[in-house]
């Protein structure tokens, strides 16, 4: 009975010390087809001597000597051992190489995603310069007095169409911001009724050439600054308003209206309520307004057009600042888009539990009595005069820099220029101090950049380089454009296609605070 169960163990253990040596050359021969496997795999050899060990005394005792229930014993239990340290072993690299390959499949995603943004970065200079051009001569043409009526008008068109495909080049990027996650929300002092002046001054424009009119109904806390992102908030609203005016038809109105509620200390929750007649939009699709690319009618004959981007950037920008949309519609009667953010309250008189206006704008604030209503807020003008200023065009696109110099001397300013980045770091060394007022700096330039130029300005042994104002003109409009532009010591950023007065408006603004 002994003599059996000895022979049988000998037996099993052989048996399995061949399975495992035949599964051992399999595993080697796959670590060395595989790339990823960095170790020296000389040491997988170990395991296999050991193997031929075991096998080499089951077949001693097997063969030659005599039969031992002890050594049997202790050679089945090995061979068992072995087994399972090789199937942990093989599961343990066979874990590495997954790991390996799901780290590449990542770096080849991370890598796909830079060059994506690559040549959006690209594409987007390369639309931008001619758009730049298109714009600044349409708005030059319309300056002219003797310009005939029929001329104007076309002109006038020009201008709209342009400025629609630069709106839409911008929703693209922020798009593209958006779903890669890369919308930066900043944190600085904004006064929220200068941003509203030139969100309504640009609306009031766009319903004006529709034929709509625009309302605005403000609390006494829009007058107060804050800390927040100016720009996005700005973009975030203007998508919606954009909306607003895209589906309403004259004789109709569109009416953004401001409210504060106090909370948490110092934090207000300000709400903005735009609200138009327009078409509305069906219940059905509510759920669907905020979603990427979606348009209610998406048939070959809808009449508004439009990529269908506002709406899903507009929400992407403001779930970035901690906020929310609310929207109710009706289908027929129009929709009432409220945006909530939270910002921190730095300055002005408060309005402390102001509710604010009716959505439909009935009654001015229930509590302060604060409410005002208008057509259009006037936009205050400078008290600095551009008349007499010199400052310094740099800028490699001769259309571009002709452009520039153009609008300058309609404020009676002196423009120089400069063609790449060196050339003005050599100018502005060569120049008598205080010379330049002010500097229009691309960032995109062959043998300087903008970015390196501004930072070599800087870096010269002169007192004017230190606080005189170098703006940003660049149809480089990403977030990390701009970053890059103020960390290199730049006071500002305009994109490319630049609205003249907010071009006239940036350099009065910096050149006022240069002693």
């Amino acid at each position: 009975m002994i003599r059996t169960l000895v022979y049988g163990l000998v037996y099993l253990g052989s048996a399995l010390m061949v399975y495992n040596i035949y599964g051992f050359f399999r595993f080697i021969r796959s670590v060395r087809k595989q790339k990823s496997w960095s170790g020296d795999d000389r040491i997988l050899y170990v395991p296999l001597l050991l193997l031929v060990v075991f096998l080499l005394g089951y077949l001693a005792v097997g063969l030659f000597g005599k039969p031992d229930l002890i050594v049997a014993g202790i050679l089945f239990g090995g061979s068992i051992f072995v087994f399972v340290m090789y199937r942990m072993l093989s599961s343990v690299v066979d874990r590495i190489f997954r790991n390996g390959e799901m780290e590449a499949r990542l770096l080849a995603a991370e890598e796909t995603n830079r060059a994506k943004t690559d040549f959006l970065a690209s594409i987007s200079h390369e639309m931008r310069t001619p758009m730049n051009v298109i714009l600044g001569m349409d708005t030059l043409a319309l300056k002219r007095a003797d310009l005939p009526q029929d001329t104007r008008e076309q002109l006038e068109k020009i201008g709209h169409s342009a400025r629609h495909l630069s709106s839409l080049i911008d929703n693209i990027l922020t798009f593209q911001e958006a779903e890669s996650g890369e919308i930066t929300i900043r944190s600085e002092r904004f006064s929220l009724k200068e941003t509203l002046e030139q969100i309504c001054a640009q609306t009031s424009a766009q319903c004006e050439s529709k034929g709509l009119d625009f309302q605005t109904v403000f609390s006494k806390c829009a007058e107060r600054d804050y800390l927040g992102d100016a720009v996005e908030l700005k973009r975030a609203l203007l998508c919606i308003l954009d909306n607003a005016v895209k589906y309403t038809d004259a004789p109709g109105s569109v009416r953004i209206c401001v409210k504060c509620e106090l909370e948490e200390d110092a934090f207000t929750r300000v709400s903005f309520i735009i609200s138009d007649t327009g078409v509305g939009i069906d219940e059905d699709f509510l759920p669907k307004v905020f979603q990427p690319l979606t348009q209610e009618d998406q048939s070959f004959t809808n009449r508004f057009g439009g990529s269908g981007m506002g709406l899903s950037v507009a929400n992407s920008i403001v779930a970035q600042m901690g906020g929310d949309i609310q929207v109710v519609s009706h289908k027929g009667r129009g929709s009432i888009f409220t945006v909530s953010v939270p910002l921190l309250s730095v300055g002005g008189d408060a309005c402390a539990n102001c509710e604010g206006c009716k959505p439909d704008g009935s009654e001015a604030c229930a509590v302060c009595g604060g409410c005002r209503h208008s057509v259009s807020v006037p936009k205050p003008v400078s008290q600095v005069s551009l008349a007499g200023r010199r400052i310094l065009i740099v800028e490699d696109v001769d259309e571009n820099a002709e452009i520039v110099a153009d609008l300058l001397e309609l404020e009676d300013a002196e423009s120089e220029r400069a063609e790449n980045g060196l050339v003005a770091v050599n100018m502005v060394r060569d120049a008598e101090e205080w010379h330049y007022d002010a500097i229009l700096m691309d960032l995109r330039m062959p043998v300087m950049d903008g970015l390196e130029s501004t930072r070599q300005i800087r870096a010269l042994a002169r007192e004017d380089v230190k606080t005189i104002p170098i703006i940003a003109l660049t149809a480089n409009a990403f977030e990390s454009d701009v970053e890059a532009a103020l960390a290199a010591g730049m006071n500002a950023h305009l994109a490319k296609p630049a609205d003249s007065d907010c071009l006239y408006e940036t350099l009065k603004y910096w050149i006022g605070k240069t002693k």
